[in-house]
């Protein structure tokens, strides 16, 4: 298919235009016209893109792209990833809050899905747009057995921090870094509060509010959007689609 209808499709299906982010979402690097493989990855790094050329990939989305609200000088590391992504022919995508918060393929939603829990609302104010997921267990269960459920299915050994009931009900969930949303959680009647990065400076604030804690690493909790992105596009699409899997352990 023609590079410009993909472009197109996801702008749409994502609904870039109306989520204000700093990351510059959507086609970052043109490459080649034609697309036939397309690979997912969850950062635009050197490595990521040595591997998409090596696949023969002609179009990368990537959850963490290579601009973010400021102009870049093509020097450096920049200028060889850059570099990498045109002499082999790959147009690079990105989108990152539109990833974080869809319905469908977004990262909170696709945990929530993960840990056989049920969606109820957003949460959690980032720059005007609400990027967490509120979502309930059912029936309440052990804060133990959610940090089992969550090593099991989203992220092995995750860090749990047990400020808050011993039974949980309704969690909040915030892929990435986001540990100054914990206030948000407990606000949206959360018992629990999951997210990817944990935070010095925001510990003592959990603890005296009195809410559960786990994090589960930031890629292991941002990985499932590209994952879903990329079975919506093998669906859809006559084109191959690989997952680029390149974990970070943070």
């Amino acid at each position: 298919m023609r590079r410009d209808e993909l472009v197109s499709y996801l702008d749409d299906f994502l609904h870039l235009s109306e989520v204000p982010d700093e990351s510059l979402n959507g086609l970052q690097v043109e490459g080649r016209g034609e697309v036939n493989r397309v690979a997912l990855a969850v950062d635009a790094s050197l490595a990521a893109f040595r591997q998409a050329r090596k696949e023969e990939v002609d179009f990368l989305i990537v959850h963490h792209g290579l601009f973010w609200g400021k102009v870049y000088p093509l020097i450096g590391a920049h200028y060889h990833r850059i570099k990498e992504l045109i002499e082999g022919g790959i147009s690079l995508y990105a989108a990152h809050l539109p990833l974080d918060i869809h319905p469908e393929v977004g990262n909170n939603a696709r945990i929530a899905k993960l840990l056989s829990l049920s969606p109820v609302r957003m949460f959690g104010d980032y720059h005007g747009v609400l990027v967490g997921v509120v979502a309930e267990t059912g029936s309440p269960i052990a804060r133990e057995e959610m940090a089992a459920l969550v090593n099991e299915r989203v992220g092995k050994n995750p860090l749990l921090l047990p400020f808050g009931s011993p039974e949980v009900s309704r969690v909040g969930i915030v892929s990435g870094r986001a540990p100054e949303l914990v206030e948000d959680a407990v606000k949206a009647s959360c018992d629990l509060f999951l997210s990817g990065e944990p935070s010095h400076a925001h510990y003592h604030l959990a603890r005296e509010l009195g809410i559960n804690c786990i994090f589960a690493g930031h890629y292991a909790t941002e990985k499932w959007g590209v994952l879903a992105l990329g079975e919506r596009i093998k669906e859809r699409f006559s084109l191959e689609v690989l997952f680029i899997d390149l974990p970070t352990g943070l």
